[in-house]
């Protein structure tokens, strides 16, 4: 039995975070880079053990039976969109279920009647905001489908900037990340490619979004939480580093590669990079495809 006061303490795990999807990945979402364990202090009980990676494989009953004194409207789809609410506000480090509480006015103890850890709630946050990636075009060459799939996984990454640690952290096997998962590979195998190719030709794309995304979201928030534009900080930042006269060689090297990628803000140049990169990645697709077929023949 669980103490009141232990329920009041911040029992999620201490875990650091892991790394974004790695080239083990079984899909592009991260599934199988970092299934992780509960700390000691995750939870009472069945959460403790090991061998529960995942909310999503815990089909035990209930550690708590519902009891009449839970909070009136509170259920785990009203927490799971507070927490995100409160991760896109306050970001991942400041996360805890005291703060969580507090966003739904009930005490933490309540919260416990829903989910046993906080690493629950993360891995429920991940996988809710994967459902606000929008679906290919069933209609299109997979060109297309592709950059369009790349580019929704980019932007979610620049909205939601706590996704990246939390993508290699845990399983990813939720509902919404299947689907995800699902989609990229159904384009992978429209390739072309033959079938040892197809995860390569995955990872290559989507660890290049996640990383694209990753930095791109960071950079943002940075922007955003000194009050200066994108643009302003970064002529703010190159005035100081060409100050530095051990840098002026650096510098001037960068000044002709941006001169040279053209765009007149921040924002454009970083999207030329990001076009044309897919697009170097989608032609070496067809390059292997080719050269494979041209191999078998």
């Amino acid at each position: 039995m669980v103490s009141e006061s232990d329920g009041e303490a911040d029992r999620g795990s201490d875990r650091e975070p892991g790394p974004g999807p790695g080239p083990e990945s079984a899909d592009a979402t991260g599934a199988g880079a970092g299934a992780g364990h509960g700390s000691a202090d995750s939870g009472p009980g069945p959460a403790n053990n090991a061998a529960r990676t995942s909310v999503w494989l815990d089909h035990r009953a209930p550690s708590r039976s519902r009891r009449s004194e839970s909070p009136a409207g509170l259920d785990r789809n009203r927490i799971t969109e507070a927490s995100v609410r409160l991760l896109d506000a306050d970001g991942l480090a400041r996360f805890s279920m005291r703060r969580l509480a507090a966003e739904l006015d009930v005490t933490a103890m309540s919260l416990y009647w829903y989910v046993d850890t906080k690493d629950d709630l993360l891995e429920l946050a991940l996988d809710s905001v994967y459902a606000e990636i929008a679906p290919p075009r069933e209609d299109a060459a997979w060109q297309d489908r592709l950059r369009d799939l790349a580019r929704s996984y980019r932007e979610l990454l620049v909205r939601h900037i706590w996704i990246s640690p939390l993508a290699g952290t845990f399983l990813n096997i939720g509902p919404n990340s299947m689907l995800f998962s699902y989609a990229v590979q159904d384009i992978v195998r429209a390739t072309g490619l033959p079938l040892e190719r197809q995860t390569g030709a995955l990872s290559a794309v989507f660890q290049f979004v996640y990383g694209f995304g990753t930095v791109e979201g960071h950079f943002k928030a940075r922007c955003d939480a000194t009050g200066l534009t994108q643009d302003e900080y970064h002529r703010q930042a190159m005035t100081t580093i060409r100050a530095q006269p051990h840098m002026r060689q650096i510098t001037e090297a960068s000044d002709d590669l941006m001169a040279a990628r053209g765009g007149d803000t921040v924002e454009e140049m970083r999207e030329r990079d990001f076009v044309f990169a897919l697009d170097l990645l989608i032609a070496g697709i067809e390059a292997v495809r080719d050269r494979s077929g041209s191999a078998t023949r």
